[in-house]
């Protein structure tokens, strides 16, 4: 039983073509250079969907936008619109083939995580090489590029090193190094932006586009909870001496949760408490707040209903 007093937006059905689903995220051809991209509360984490999370979705969309603003003098990216706090219309692009994870700190649960690999041993990871004796959550001497490969339908994320991503024939040298150093700046941006907020951003994931003039734009989400580890900094060292983990204000807790009952991806779904959730949601909206400095105004659900309004509205439907 839900302890929020509605059901999470987990599905939505318009009548718009090209209909294209992700964990996360449905989006449908606007003309021939637009995407209406409708943020949904599912939560995925070890590459599978696990849950709906009350105004998860819209928090991801509307702090994704507000991210977008303010790195666009550093990259163009697909924002055009935000027509309903669950949706966007962005320029249309083509995804390239690998996800860029920056990490700041040697942190998480996954099975690609730099921690995750440096726990049992490894030592060589993503092409770099990490010294005996680092602690987990701690800051790495500088902020580091973790390709992986982007994961097909059931399966899961591939770590790649940087080399190997021109190696394979995954993106030419060229475009692959002027996606690393745009996303080690807007990393920089973040982290300080961040900072000014009492928070700290350990690590996230970007993915970068092709439009279809050719030019280089960042798309999907940015620096939100669902991409990023983002802790608390006022707490970070106390708990850290204390052998705790960071107080987090993202999906970390969930994956701690599952990964705490042995699940990691593969194999029934296990049930976990219904305050898992509603923390989450909290979190998200935490999240928010301290990064915007503004109040989380939340949408009316249904969201169907309010979408499918706001959307004729806008001329979209």
């Amino acid at each position: 039983m839900r302890t929020s007093l509605f059901e999470p937006f987990t599905e939505i059905d318009l009548p718009l073509p090209d209909r294209r689903d992700g964990k996360v995220r449905a989006s449908w051809a606007i003309g021939h250079d637009r995407r209406l991209i409708v943020t949904t509360d599912r939560l995925s984490a070890f590459d599978r969907i696990l849950a709906g999370v009350p105004y998860k979705g819209q928090v991801l969309n509307q702090l994704a936008a507000w991210w977008f603003d303010r790195t666009s003098d550093i990259v163009p990216n697909h924002v055009v619109s935000v027509p309903d706090p669950n949706a966007l219309l962005a320029r249309a692009a083509v995804p390239l083939p690998v996800e860029v994870v920056v990490r700041g700190h040697i942190t998480g649960v996954t099975d690609t995580s730099v921690w995750g690999m440096y726990s049992e041993g490894q030592r060589s990871i993503y092409g770099y090489d990490f010294p005996d004796g680092l602690a987990k959550n701690t800051p790495l001497p500088n902020h580091i590029v973790t390709p992986t490969t982007k994961a097909q339908a059931g399966g899961h994320d591939v770590p790649l090193t940087c080399a190997q991503v021109v190696e394979r024939g995954l993106l030419d040298a060229d475009l692959w190094e002027r996606v690393m150093d745009i996303a080690l700046t807007v990393f920089g941006r973040g982290v300080e932006i961040a900072e000014q907020a009492g928070l700290i951003l350990a690590d996230t994931k970007y993915e970068f586009g092709m439009t279809h003039d050719g030019d280089l734009i960042l798309i999907d989400e940015i620096h939100t909870p669902d991409s990023s580890r983002v802790w608390m900094a006022d707490s970070y060292e106390r708990r850290l001496a204390d052998g705790n983990e960071p107080e987090s204000l993202d999906k970390e807790d969930v994956r701690r949760a599952f990964a705490e009952l042995g699940y990691k991806g593969e194999g029934p779904i296990p049930n976990v408490p219904d305050e898992v959730w509603s923390a989450t949601t909290a979190r998200y909206i935490v999240a928010y707040e301290r990064l915007t400095g503004t109040p989380f105004d939340p949408g009316a659900y249904p969201v169907p209903e309010r979408l499918t309004a706001n959307l004729t509205k806008a001329g979209l439907l």
